[in-house]
């Protein structure tokens, strides 16, 4: 166990020669204030089944232990690699793109989407990201986040706003509510069988039932329309940029009288899903900052 925060990552993905490791190797699992150890060991085999190896535990309530251990069975050498971090700022600094598991609508709501869903604006964006990798010296791994919550009451508002995409996974409406680390296994599977048939480029069936499964399932889904940047020139920001810059927008807004520092209401909320919506790079992210760093001293 590391209780480092998360660090970028140091490889690099070869878009030509992918294999399923590659892409899974993207994605960190991130379990956000667990209650139970036995959940966070869970979880870990669940993901050690399909293929996922980093998991982050944000400020857990009691610290891993003989039962997690017990419980990740196969799985242990993710709890002994895993990393522990004080805040869920912290945990998903470096990532570019965040989704969350959550089985309800929330009053600001994200794009909702199905677990195959996910997966598909996940492995694009690794293509698509790794694609301008090392351009002007620049290296920015694809880092995705899936934040998962508390056993009793999962994710806050707040901690939802962070996401990009919320995922729900089709359940029972009368108590549509999965254990923790059914949630990780489920959505893992779903992101590992579509990663499998991402990877076979040469089968044309497996493409054809891919896209039909996608289109069916968008045609079911019309909750908010998701848009997808059709090709990045430059790497996408970081969340911490995204939140750095919905603060100082907000602080601009406070200084020139056009919001009430004591009654912001949902406003930074609003800022950030108009971030995550424009899905900013980085030369977008600086021409914005100098924009505001401007207006800050007028």
């Amino acid at each position: 166990m590391s209780n480092d925060t998360p660090s970028s990552l140091t490889t690099t993905v070869n878009t030509s020669s992918t294999t399923v490791r590659d892409y899974l190797s993207c994605i960190q699992i991130v379990m956000v204030n667990t209650t139970l150890p036995a959940n966070i060991g869970s979880a870990a085999r669940a993901m050690h089944t399909m293929g996922l190896s980093r998991l982050t535990v944000v400020d857990p309530k009691l610290p891993i232990d003989e039962t997690s251990i017990s419980h990740a069975a196969g799985g242990g050498e993710l709890l002994l690699s895993a990393i522990i971090a004080p805040t869920l700022e912290d945990a998903i600094a470096n990532c570019q793109l965040v989704f969350a598991a959550s089985s309800r609508s929330r009053h600001l709501p994200r794009p909702v989407v199905t677990p195959t869903q996910a997966a598909k604006i996940m492995l694009d964006f690794i293509d698509k990201q790794s694609t301008i990798n090392g351009q002007d010296g620049i290296n920015t791994v694809p880092n995705i986040a899936i934040l998962f919550g508390r056993e009793d009451r999962g994710l806050t508002n707040e901690e939802l706003a962070y996401a990009d995409y919320h995922i729900q996974i089709d359940a029972n409406p009368a108590y549509p509510v999965l254990n923790v680390a059914s949630a990780v296994q489920v959505i893992a599977s779903f992101i590992y069988a579509y990663t499998q048939t991402h990877t076979q480029s040469d089968s044309e069936v497996n493409n054809k039932i891919s896209k039909a499964a996608d289109n069916l399932e968008i045609a079911e889904y019309p909750v908010l329309n998701t848009y997808l940047r059709q090709q990045w020139d430059e790497p996408a920001i970081t969340q911490q940029q995204l939140q750095q810059l919905t603060e100082r927008t907000t602080a601009l807004m406070v200084q020139h009288k056009l919001a009430d520092s004591e009654n912001l209401k949902s406003l930074p909320s609003r800022l950030s899903r108009l971030g995550s919506r424009l899905q900013l790079d980085q030369k977008e992210y600086q021409l914005l900052s100098a924009l505001i760093a401007k207006l800050a001293k007028d």
